[in-house]
Parts: C-alpha cells; sequence; structure tokens
C-alpha cells in the first residue's frame, strides 16, 4: 500500500481509504458479521483512514464499525466520522448539536476520539450558519481532544470555492468528481495546495454508474449519463475487464489526490480493491473508456442550495 501526505495535518494516509457507508446498509443488505471481517481486512492490508457518517444507516454503520474497530489497536487506523447530517432530510448544523452529535458518536464508535470531523454536506444549509455557529463548534471540540482536525463535505465543487476563502480547514471530502467520468475536482487542486487543505476523493465508481449493474434507481444522475457509463462498463466486458478496477486505479493514480475512499461490506471485494492500486493501469482500455465518456465528462446534478450549483444548473 502507498501512503500519501494529507495537507497540512501531517498524516499519512493510505491511497485507498475505507467508507464505512456500506456497514450502513447503505447499497444492499449487509451482514454485520462480514463487515466487521471487512473491515479487519481492510487494515491488516495496509488500508489506515476507515470513514463513517451518523446518516448512514441511520447511525447503523457507526455502531456496526464501532464493535470492528474496539478489537483493534487504536493507534493502527485514523478515523473519521461527520456531524449536521442526518437524514435525507434532516440537517442540523447548529453548534449545540454538532456538540451533542460527536459525544454519540464517540460512544457508538468506542473510542474516545476521532482524528478528523467533517460537516456533512454542507450544501444545504447557509454559508452564515457554517461560519457562525458550526465551525466555532469544531474548534471548541479540537480544543477539548474529541477532534484532533476538521473539514467540510459536500458535491458541488463549486461549494468549496465559495466556503474555502471564508473558512480555515484541515480537510475536505469530495465525492464523484475525480472519477472516470468526472474531473471537475481537479479546477480545486490550485486552492487545496495553496490553503494545504487535506483532500479525501470518494466514490471512484460514482455512486455505482462504473458498473455491470444498472445504477441504483435513487442515483440523481441524468439518464444520459447513467446510459453512457453503461456503455463504458459493457466495453470493458467486451474486453474481459471490470470498469471498477479501471476506475479505482483511475482515482488511486494521481499523486495530487492523497486519498480514495471506497465502501464495501464484503471482504473479498476489499481485497480486490486494494490489489487493483497494486496493478498497472491498462492505457489502451482506460483511453477507450475515456472516449466513451467524453459526451458526459463532467455532468454532475444538482445538490442543496441554488448558490452553490450555479455553475452545474448552467452547465
Amino acid at each position: 500500500m502507498q501512503y500519501r501526505k494529507l495537507g497540512k495535518t501531517g498524516l499519512d494516509v493510505s491511497i485507498l481509504s475505507y467508507g464505512a457507508s456500506s456497514l450502513g446498509s447503505v447499497f444492499r443488505d449487509a451482514n454485520e458479521e462480514e463487515g466487521i471481517r471487512t473491515v479487519h481486512s481492510a487494515v491488516d492490508q495496509g488500508i489506515n483512514l476507515i470513514d463513517v457518517s451518523p446518516y448512514y444507516g441511520l447511525t447503523k454503520a457507526e455502531t456496526v464499525l464501532g464493535k470492528a474497530i474496539k478489537q483493534l489497536p487504536r493507534d493502527q487506523f485514523l478515523l473519521s466520522t461527520k456531524a449536521g447530517r442526518y437524514g435525507a432530510d434532516t440537517f442540523d448544523f447548529s453548534g449545540k448539536r454538532i456538540i451533542s452529535s460527536i459525544e454519540e458518536s464517540l460512544q457508538r464508535l468506542n473510542t474516545d476520539y476521532v482524528d478528523m470531523l467533517f460537516l456533512h454536506d454542507i450544501e444545504f444549509v447557509s454559508s452564515k450558519q457554517i461560519v457562525e455557529e458550526a465551525i466555532p463548534a469544531l474548534h471548541q471540540l479540537k480544543e477539548q481532544g474529541k477532534i484532533r482536525y476538521f473539514g467540510i463535505s459536500g458535491l458541488p465543487v463549486q461549494l468549496f470555492e465559495t466556503m474555502l476563502p471564508l473558512i480555515e480547514v484541515d480537510a475536505i471530502l469530495s465525492y464523484c468528481h475525480y472519477s472516470l467520468n468526472d474531473t471537475s475536482l481537479l479546477s480545486l487542486l490550485p486552492l487545496i495546495e495553496q490553503q494545504q487543505i487535506g483532500l479525501v476523493n470518494a466514490s471512484p465508481l460514482s455512486m455505482g454508474l462504473l458498473g455491470t449493474r444498472v445504477a441504483p434507481e435513487w442515483h440523481p444522475g441524468s439518464q444520459e449519463l447513467k446510459d453512457i457509463c453503461r456503455k463504458a462498463a459493457e466495453h470493458c466486458v467486451s474486453q474481459g475487464a471490470d470498469i471498477a478496477k479501471l476506475a479505482v486505479q483511475f482515482s488511486t493514480s494521481n499523486e495530487q489526490i492523497p486519498t480514495t475512499l471506497v465502501s464495501t461490506a464484503n471482504p473479498d471485494n476489499i481485497s480486490k480493491n486494494i490489489a487493483w492500486t497494486e496493478e498497472p493501469i491498462d492505457e489502451e482500455l482506460l483511453k477507450e473508456v475515456l472516449a466513451i465518456l467524453a459526451p458526459i465528462h463532467n455532468q454532475t446534478w444538482v445538490s442543496g442550495r441554488p448558490e452553490y450549483n450555479e455553475k452545474e444548473a448552467i452547465s
């Protein structure tokens, strides 16, 4: 496993990290014992960053992860969780709720601190609340030793362009914007590097778009986006390859992106993902797939308040 520096935190993070959303049966009904074995397998094979949220499975993911990491030495992994989002339409970024949220998370996770706390999907609330209420609460938690570092997460790239000049954070978590079909995260790199902000990239499979299965019904992408990604996946099959492998290799190969989160509750799948990062990418197949995906390159969807989605709406 390769490791890269996470901004100014000084933390060395594995290029592939573990997203625990699958433990909350977000994508399919997950077996708890199998999920615990998946976490142990990931850490045994060199993954050292585990990310979760109380929103995933409505606290189930944190609860199962807590059982898994209780059996591991705490210095073997870095742990991040989130606060602010608690349901599909349930958000609370008040300082009081963020402080109570981390207390609840620490209990579920069987630990007395997390290495990183992200404000979860902040595009759904005003920047004023984040600046005046949420960020001060994070500073308070950092001073108390409940969290070591903190950051923000969300979908729109424009969200980070708007917020990062207003606040100081240790890291950001961005998803679905550095994958085979969407590399718009690259536009943020100059700002991130200037401020030495750690970057966590999530969902190299674009929430199920880049796979042989039909994209989930709830996926917010356009039908055109789904159809062309499906076409790219089928091309890989015709070449005796798996687009998931190509996607994971593509996302982890960029040295400017410290780590990429993948999620599974299957021990064999996490082992497969780890092995892929250590194999050379098929450059010819990559070229063919990128050509297929070119018509929908950087096509995304609206998430949250209009002011964070103006560029997406225009495109």
